[in-house]
C-alpha cells in the first residue's frame, strides 16, 4: 500500500514512529511535541487503540493529551472490520488535526484496519498535512512494509522476520520498535535483505523519529534510532541459504542518531541539528 499523492502546495503532516513505552507522565517530551505539531491548544486528536486488548488503553492516552490542553482528544473504537467503515469516524477523522496510533499487536491492526476506509483516510489526511504517530505496534504499521513479527537476536537468520502489508504512509523505510531493549538488529537486517531499496529504522523505547515532509527525519527522547541502509550491499546471501541459517550481508551501512541528530531520508545522509552543534 502506497502512500495518497502529494497534493499541490500542500505539504504532507509528519510520520511518528515511536519505539513503545514513551514517558506519559514524568517528561512526557515525545507526545507533548506531537500535540503542538497537530495545533496545541486548538489540536484535535484522535486516538486509534485496535491494536491493544486492554480497555482502557485509548482513555490513557485521551487523558494524557487532555492534559496538556488540547481542545480535542477522542478514542476511536475499532474492533472488527465494519468499524473501520463507520460513518462517524470517517468524520472524526476528517476533523482531525493529529491521529495517534497505540501500542499492542501490529496483526490486530493490519488485520482489522488493512482495506477499510479508516485506513484510506488515514492516508489521505496525512497528505492533506495532519500528523500521523504511533508507538509501538503503530508504529510497525506506518510503512507499506511491516515487520510482523520475528526473533531477536544480532545476526540476521533467514526465517528470523516476518513481513506483511502496513497502512502505507511511507515506502521509504521498514521500521522496528523496542530496538535495542529487545535486541532486533538482526531480523531488521533480515527484512532489509527482502529489499534492500528501504531503508531501516530500529528506535529504541521512549524514542521518536519525527519525518517532516521534507524526508528529514529528526530525533527525540532518551533512547536513540538505528539507522540501517543497505543501498551499497554488495553481497546478500538470503536467496541462497537454508531455512534458520545466518545471512551474509556485504557494505551495510549503520548509523546510530540519539537526539539532537537526524537523518535525510533522500539524501541518505546523517546530520547534526544546527542548535547542538
Amino acid at each position: 500500500m502506497c502512500p495518497s499523492p502529494d497534493i499541490q502546495d500542500v505539504d504532507r503532516g509528519y510520520i511518528v514512529p515511536i519505539g513503545g513505552a514513551e514517558d506519559r507522565t514524568d517528561q512526557p517530551v515525545i507526545l507533548r511535541r506531537f500535540a503542538e505539531l497537530a495545533g496545541g491548544r486548538q489540536a484535535r486528536i484522535v486516538v486509534i487503540p485496535t491494536a491493544s486488548q486492554l480497555q482502557d488503553t485509548g482513555q490513557q492516552y485521551v487523558a494524557v493529551f487532555q492534559a496538556m490542553g488540547v481542545a480535542e482528544a477522542i478514542s476511536m473504537p475499532i474492533n472488527q472490520r465494519a468499524d473501520g467503515d463507520n460513518p462517524d469516524h470517517l468524520d472524526s477523522l476528517n476533523q482531525a488535526t493529529g491521529i495517534f496510533i497505540t501500542g499492542g499487536n501490529q496483526l490486530r491492526l493490519s488485520t482489522i484496519l488493512g482495506g477499510t476506509a479508516v485506513a484510506q483516510t488515514i492516508r489521505q489526511r496525512n497528505a492533506q498535512g495532519v500528523h500521523i504517530a504511533g508507538t509501538s505496534a503503530g508504529a510497525a504499521i506506518m510503512p507499506e512494509h511491516m515487520i510482523a513479527g520475528g526473533e531477536s537476536g544480532a545476526t540476521p537468520t533467514e526465517d528470523q522476520v516476518q513481513i506483511a502489508p502496513g497502512l502505507g504512509l511511507t515506502n521509504q523505510v521498514v521500521i522496528d520498535q523496542h530496538f535495542r531493549e529487545r535486541d532486533r538488529l538482526g531480523r531488521l537486517m533480515a527484512a532489509l535483505s527482502y529489499n534492500p531499496f528501504l531503508l531501516g529504522l530500529g528506535v529504541d523505547e521512549d524514542t521518536a523519529a519525527f519525518i517532516g515532509p521534507d524526508g528529514r527525519i529528526e530525533v527525540l527522547g532518551s533512547g536513540a534510532i538505528t539507522v540501517v541502509d543497505p543501498s551499497e550491499v554488495s553481497y546478500s546471501s538470503m536467496a541462497s541459504v537454508r531455512a534458520g541459517d545466518p545471512i551474509s550481508l556485504f557494505g551495510i551501512r549503520v548509523h546510530i542518531l540519539a537526539q539532537g541528530t537526524g537523518f535525510d531520508l533522500n539524501q541518505r545522509t546523517p546530520f547534526v541539528n544546527a542548535t547542538t552543534r
